[in-house]
């Protein structure tokens, strides 16, 4: 009987999870070691990089992403301190906020390098070494502010609205040579940073939130509920899967928008 780790294909994989410092790269990079996979730990902080790849027997590296030098630079420690590189998580992204009308083009500049050019730099670099060995899987994290509108937080929006195009030229371009490129798309996860900002603004019940905007499971995503869909897709279960779009968002997607009629009494 195949075990667990025969099932997902990862056992002993070269994996880099660049984010993995906290929340739903933490996750993933755990849930990675958890079936098989070598892992490199890259975050911006050197520090939280560190101790994650103490928790999965891993090594660290650190660097800016958002530059082309950094994102090289981060990719080809990892691919040395591997021998290989057979897959990619990349989670980076922050959001900013702003109405539209009041942004200013620096923030407007900056979310769109946080959120989309880096996947580009990164991806671009991470491509170069799977070509020359055969292939590899790349996950990436958008969000359903990419799929939907994204009221006072329009770069943000825009920018994962773009990263899922880019993800799906990415597959275009490289699938044909062995390489599958896929993405999550979540909404709101209670990672320590959002349940920080939201406990710096007095809220502490975050699942009330969700139950108030109708998120069918009533509830905000786990950091180990994006991590679980980002290790499907760099796994042998998804082998025929590229250029796809997963939303992760409790159900919200498949909201009808309207209230529409109530149910006819019965008499």
């Amino acid at each position: 009987m195949s075990s667990t780790r025969d099932i997902f294909g990862l056992q002993d994989k070269a994996t880099l999870v660049v984010g993995g410092g906290s929340g739903i790269g933490r996750a993933a990079a755990l849930l990675l070691a958890e079936v098989g996979a070598r892992v490199v730990v890259a975050d911006l902080d050197g520090d939280r990089a560190t101790e994650v790849a103490k928790e999965v027997g891993g090594q660290a590296v650190s660097g800016d992403v958002t530059t082309e030098a950094g994102a090289t630079a981060v990719v080809d420690e990892a691919h040395a301190a591997l021998g290989g590189l057979d897959g990619l998580v990349n989670i980076v992204g922050v959001a900013s906020w702003s109405d539209l009308l009041s942004m200013d083009l620096a923030m407007w500049e900056s979310d769109l390098r946080i959120n989309l050019t880096q996947h580009l730099l990164v991806g671009r670099a991470a491509a170069r070494h799977m070509l020359e060995e055969g292939g590899g899987a790349i996950a990436m994290v958008t969000s359903v502010s990419g799929v939907y509108g994204a009221p006072n937080h329009g770069a943000y929006g825009a920018a994962k609205a773009g990263a899922i195009d880019l993800m799906r030229t990415m597959a275009n371009e490289w699938s044909p040579r062995g390489i599958r490129i896929n993405a999550v798309a979540p909404d709101i996860i209670a990672t320590p940073r959002v349940v920080a900002g939201f406990t710096e603004r007095g809220v502490t019940d975050m699942n009330a939130i969700a139950q108030a905007d109708g998120v069918p499971l009533g509830r905000w995503g786990k950091p180990e509920e994006i991590a679980g869909p980002l290790v499907f897709l760099l796994s042998d279960l998804a082998g025929f899967m590229t250029g796809q779009c997963l939303i992760v968002d409790g159900g919200t997607h498949a909201l009808f928008p309207h209230a529409g009629p109530k149910p006819f009494d019965e008499e």
